[in-house]
């Protein structure tokens, strides 16, 4: 199993979005690193939720119940989405407390803020849900 971080701006998409609706396919991806981590994903892996822009935070953590799939949104034909499901509520674990743990200080969500999906090593997944408690 791998794990993400994947991002939205709450009023986009928020946690309480996903936990209403149960599932969602995570689409409009267009950033090229971005799209090739959602290809690399496969059913079963997790992921944080990342609330972006207002109050930044991991919040909850999905897991992938559908692999890469075309973009329904994507006329080209180019960009994939994967299905999640919400797993649980976590946190929050704010950015600013990312940022100041020396163990996270080589994460892809830091260290390529503007990313929207990002690989999570095994240490960086387990040292967020210590910080979440």
């Amino acid at each position: 199993m791998a794990f993400w971080l994947m991002k939205s701006e709450p009023e986009s998409y928020s946690w309480e979005d996903l936990v209403r609706d149960g599932t969602t396919a995570w689409d409009g991806v267009r950033n090229n690193l971005a799209a090739l981590n959602l290809k690399a994903m496969a059913v079963g892996d997790e992921a944080f939720f990342y609330r972006s822009v207002e109050a930044p935070a991991v919040v909850g953590v999905m897991r992938v119940t559908r692999a890469a799939f075309p973009d329904a949104k994507d006329a080209s034909g180019r960009w994939v989405a994967v299905q999640v499901e919400p797993v649980r509520a976590i946190g929050p674990v704010a950015l600013s407390v990312l940022k100041a743990t020396p163990s996270l200080a080589k994460m892809q969500v830091l260290t390529a803020f503007r990313l929207s999906v990002a690989r999570v090593t095994d240490d960086e997944w387990a040292e967020v849900l210590r910080l979440a408690g």
